[in-house]
């Protein structure tokens, strides 16, 4: 299968070429209808916490919105939650894996912590850029999208963000794999939209160029590079 290196863009998204593709990729996986996803997104913003100023809102990016938000945005600060850490525990079929060879990518689950990007989106763009959003996020319905408390670099909290937590209920939810497995998948699967190893190699240098040094990714990153690497044949030994 072809390896595509580009990103997932804002027309992919209008159009439903993103929806598209994973319905091909994975057919048996449930897809949201749009009746399901703007529920889903009222549901959402009715349980928007009172603390909340009016002008806008903020969205917790973890994975590959912070190394492409497709996003129309006007501020962008570090970010960390509290309750929730970064976790590959999301089992892919489309997109960067197939059915036979399902990939991983991050989901926000339970317990720790974890530093990521803010993006604030203002009240004027909200319609859209939300609309936008959960046409990516929320296909299948494998997360759960909740508002987190989210405390800048001094620790102080300076509001409250949308973030896409794992639905550990769903089908893909892949908690609890062996790292050995984590490894494995991440650096063999591969759909439509790449590699899983390019997902996480995309998000580690997403995540260094913020000054994030997530120790658990790094260490993934470079099992996958020595699982990923081809093995050199030992040279013949005469006897």
């Amino acid at each position: 299968m072809t390896e595509y290196t580009h990103v997932i863009t804002r027309e992919a998204l209008r159009d439903d070429a993103l929806r598209r593709m994973v319905a091909a990729g994975a057919p048996n996986m449930h897809i949201l209808s749009d009746a399901e996803r703007a529920a889903s997104l009222d549901a959402t913003l009715a349980r928007r916490p009172r603390a909340c100023d009016g002008d806008g809102v903020w969205l917790f990016a973890y994975g590959s919105l912070i190394w492409n938000p497709a996003l129309h945005f006007d501020g962008r600060r570090l970010a960390r939650v509290h309750g929730w850490h970064r976790s590959f525990c999301l089992s892919t079929q489309a997109g960067r894996g197939t059915p036979e060879n399902p990939g991983l990518v991050l989901g926000l689950d339970r317990g720790g912590a974890c530093v990521g990007a803010a993006f604030h989106v203002p009240q004027a763009l909200m319609a859209d850029e939300l609309a936008l959003l959960w046409r990516r996020e929320m296909l299948s319905g494998s997360y759960q999208p909740r508002w987190v408390q989210v405390r800048g670099a001094d620790g102080v909290p300076f509001g409250y963000a949308i973030a896409f937590t794992i639905h550990r209920d769903c089908e893909q939810y892949a908690g609890g794999l062996a790292r050995e497995d984590v490894v494995r998948r991440l650096a063999s699967a591969r759909g439509a939209l790449g590699s899983s190893a390019d997902y996480l190699f995309r998000t580690r240098d997403g995540l260094r160029s913020l000054g994030i040094h997530d120790k658990g990714i790094e260490d993934l990153a470079h099992r996958v590079e020595r699982a990923s690497a081809p093995s050199t044949p030992h040279p013949a030994v005469a006897i």
